[in-house]
């Protein structure tokens, strides 16, 4: 198995296990390492069902807009060409309503776009952008994001306390740690350029308007100052609008 090397090292670092310590503890070294391989190793059933379980909670912690509310009516809509199977899961759409400009998916096809982010996107732009998060469901970046977070938590050490591979049910605590690892995690910038170039054939082949990718990271791009936590993990937003510009123009 391949491993992502940013993420090994980071579960590293968590256990204390920095290039600088004078002293190594080879045990705890040999444990933070056998973790690691464990959370990488986790099924695609076992990543589905911790997303599940971490959807759910996430979906209780934030307020979800009605069915009626205009912002789930427009997501609905905004969604409907675009819906297929990513990897065998059923995507399925929800808002918060926040202001936070964001929107993320899991391995289960949990997506969640913010309402922040829709206030400030036209349809298409929105559409590039959700078809991007689909993209990182499809290519397997998000089971990867929850492998790293589940080796980040304590979601991994209370399954090694019970003798199973994973724990069937996680209590509140875990279940939030192991959501705030999860929107943490870092995507690499192939990940992200090929999440980039799914949301581009994915318009393409339902013949929308693919310009909306590049109006929608030259938004993000401006909001580097800070407001959005998009940022974090979807870096160079102005360079991906002239890469996908570069695209359009191809294919014109």
């Amino acid at each position: 198995m391949t491993f992502r090397m940013g993420a090994l090292a980071a579960m590293l670092a968590v256990a204390g296990l920095t290039a600088g310590c004078q002293t190594m503890d080879v045990g705890g070294m040999v444990g933070a390492g056998s973790k690691a391989i464990q959370a990488f190793n986790l099924s695609d059933q076992e990543v589905v069902a911790l997303s599940d379980q971490s959807c759910k909670q996430m979906d209780a912690e934030n307020k979800v807009a009605s069915a009626n509310s205009k912002y789930n009516k427009r997501l609905q809509r905004v969604v409907k060409p675009l819906t297929k199977q990513l990897n065998g899961q059923t995507p399925n759409f929800k808002v918060y309503q926040t202001q936070e400009v964001n929107a993320w998916a899991m391995a289960n096809g949990c997506i969640r776009v913010y309402a922040g982010l829709m206030d400030k996107m036209s349809d298409d732009e929105l559409r590039g952008v959700i078809g991007h998060e689909m993209g990182h469901v499809e290519l397997g970046h998000s089971k990867k994001a929850m492998q790293t977070a589940y080796g980040l938590s304590a979601a991994r050490d209370a399954a090694a306390a019970t003798g199973n591979g994973l724990v069937t049910q996680l209590n509140s605590s875990q279940l939030g740690e192991l959501s705030e690892a999860f929107l943490n995690a870092q995507f690499s910038q192939s990940q992200e350029s090929d999440a980039d170039d799914y949301s581009f054939e994915l318009l393409t082949e339902r013949k929308l308007k693919t310009q909306g990718l590049v109006s929608a990271f030259e938004k993000l791009a401006a909001l580097d100052g800070g407001e959005s936590s998009a940022m974090s993990s979807h870096p160079g937003s102005k360079e991906r609008a002239q890469r996908m510009q570069q695209r359009i123009d191809a294919a014109k």
